[in-house]
Parts: structure tokens; sequence; C-alpha cells
């Protein structure tokens, strides 16, 4: 029976470390979704103040579903981040394609976690299911691991 309680302690283990993982790509995929949001609404923004002229009041989303109203200046540039704090006047249509690039690639990532995620769980039940059949195999009560 030792080699039977060695068994089930290394499946714990990997059970554990399985669980580990999947809270890892939940967490991933929680910041992809924030990411995606945020595109989503700079989209919205700058579709909206595309071809305005100069002096249109516009609101502009500040986060958490609040506003600033404001006045255009220029609605033809806009600074757009670009990666490790860099910042580049771009036209807002070349902003409005690196965003559509940028969601794109995003939803490819969001993809491959999902996928990912969905394997893990789908060990995770499988280690789930071996180990209790194991500890009634061994003589024990029904095992419900959670």
């Amino acid at each position: 029976m030792a080699k039977e309680d060695e068994e089930i302690r290394r499946m714990l283990v990997e059970l554990r470390l399985l669980e580990g993982s999947a809270r890892i790509l939940q967490s991933r995929l929680e910041v992809v979704d924030t990411a995606l949001s945020e595109i989503l609404i700079a989209n919205s923004t700058l579709e909206g103040i595309k071809n305005k002229s100069k002096g249109t009041e516009a609101l502009v989303p500040v986060g958490a579903g609040s506003f600033i109203r404001v006045e255009l200046a220029d609605s033809e540039k806009i600074v757009m981040g670009v990666g490790a704090g860099v910042s580049l006047e771009k036209s807002v249509n070349d902003s409005v394609e690196s965003l559509k690039n940028r969601q794109d690639e995003l939803e490819k990532l969001r993809t491959s976690l999902q996928e990912q995620l969905s394997q893990v769980a789908s060990r995770i039940e499988d280690e789930r299911s071996t180990l209790g059949d194991l500890v009634k195999k061994r003589g024990g009560e029904t095992l419900e691991v959670v």
C-alpha cells in the first residue's frame, strides 16, 4: 500500500500544480480582456472624432465609465502610445489601423489562452477522477478532491 500512498501524493501534487496553472491562465485572460476593452474604447473614441472640425465639443472617456468634455484642437493627429513608454504622433486613420492590429493580436492570444485553460481544466477533471478511483481502490472512502 505504500506504493499506492506515494501515487496518491504524487497525483495530489500534480493536481495542485495544474490548479495553479489554471489560475495563472485565468489571470492572463483577464489582462487580455482588459487590454481588449481599452482598445475598443480608444477605437470608438477615434472613430467618433474622425473628420470633426477644430473646436468641436466632444466627450472623451477617461475610464471607469467617466468622460470629460473637451474642445478638439486637432482631430487629424493624435498622440498614441506604442509601448515601452514611447508615444508617437499619428494620423487618426493610422492610429485606428494600429489599434485594429493590436486587437487582432490580442484576440489570437485570447483564443490561445482559452484553449490552454480548457486543456488544463480537462486534465484537472481527469486527475480528480483518477485520484478518486485510486483512493476507492485502496479501500478508502470515496474521495472528492476540490
